[in-house]
């Protein structure tokens, strides 16, 4: 029996050894306006990793100091993360407060292969009293948490019908609650017979009151949300197709739509000169105040097997200077320092 000589056998276990080449982070330039929001050599710092899918992050601010929340929606958590201390659980059952998951969450597929339920809490923001608001995506609900721990639903119904599945969310400075519904709260998604409302829309919610900004066909889903920096306009991805930017009128309903940008399938977020960062799968988009693509963040891939899920799906500026841009990436959680500060929710001092 003939037997390959023992380099080769060394040289075929270190080959075996080496996972396959994926793809390094990169800074795409698009424009000259690039340069003033991130500098060329940024590193992409990975906090934490090995989530079903991290979704919605957002900033705490206390003092100099702060942390922070995001939710892992196939684990049905939110995760604190402090720069001092370890990785913790902050809210335990966050977007499905019940006890058996057999027919509840839609289902979807993660790295290597795995089926996961959507089943935990989405966007999550503050309001004006720095109170953490929760789109409890599988209880249908949006959900207020109080100091003292308990939580209030604001909102769970339109017109006597439960919402699908609430996705993203936005906090304007008086009060007002703006909303994405989707279809991924229910077992079975757009085909669930638990399914009440026929479409997926965006909200308000002002004064206990909710009001239907727009309704979408499900190709169209509206998905991320967020507000400019003087409030006056209302940004909305619709699908992967494109993002929408709204008029907000004086008693906080929007009109005047017109299409901001092709692409932007999930979060989106706002920069304190206007700047919009959107996600679109594995890369954040950074476009102008007046829609001139920018550049892009391409996010990595790993190649190696059982390949993590590393897709882009929600952002926020954060620090004490919210320059530190977080990127929630399914399995992962990044973050990358920029130039110009982020529009941060919650009280302005």
């Amino acid at each position: 029996m003939n037997r390959a000589p023992l380099w080769a056998l060394l040289f075929a276990a270190a080959l075996c050894a080496q996972p396959p080449a994926g793809r390094p982070f990169k800074i795409i330039r698009l424009d000259a306006g690039l340069d003033q929001i991130i500098a060329p050599d940024a590193k992409l710092e990975t906090l934490a990793s090995g989530f079903g899918l991290t979704e919605g992050p957002v900033w705490v601010q206390h003092g100099s100091d702060g942390y922070l929340l995001f939710s892992d929606n196939a684990g049905n958590r939110i995760y604190k993360w402090s720069p001092h201390a370890p990785l913790a659980v902050f809210l335990d059952k966050s977007g499905y407060t019940g006890n058996d998951v057999t027919h509840v969450g839609a289902q979807t597929v993660t790295g290597g292969g795995v089926a996961i339920l959507l089943i935990g809490s989405n966007g999550l923001t503050l309001d004006p009293q720095g109170r953490l608001l929760i789109t409890a995506m599988t209880d249908r609900s949006i959900v207020r948490l109080e100091p003292d721990g308990k939580r209030t639903v604001l909102a769970d119904r339109y017109q006597g019908k439960r919402f699908n599945g609430p996705n993203d969310i936005a906090c304007k400075s008086d009060g007002a609650i703006y909303f994405t519904d989707t279809v991924w709260g229910v077992r079975g998604a757009a085909k669930s017979p638990d399914r009440e409302l026929p479409y997926s829309g965006f909200f308000l919610i002002k004064d206990g009151k909710v009001t239907l900004l727009g309704a979408e066909q499900d190709s169209e889903t509206p998905n991320g949300i967020a507000l400019s920096p003087d409030e006056k306009h209302l940004y909305v991805t619709l699908g992967f197709s494109k993002t929408m930017r709204y008029d907000v009128l004086p008693d906080d309903t929007v009109a005047n739509p017109v299409k901001f940008l092709d692409g932007g399938n999930d979060g989106i977020k706002v920069d304190q000169k206007g700047n919009v960062y959107s996600v679109v799968r594995n890369e954040i988009w950074i476009t102008s105040p007046e829609g001139k693509r920018l550049g892009t963040l391409e996010l990595p891939e790993v190649a190696a097997e059982p390949r993590p899920r590393i897709v882009a799906t929600n952002l926020a500026f954060g620090d004490a200077d919210s320059k530190t841009l977080y990127i929630t990436a399914c399995t992962h959680l990044f973050r990358i320092r920029l130039k110009v500060a982020g529009v941060r929710p919650g009280p302005q001092r």
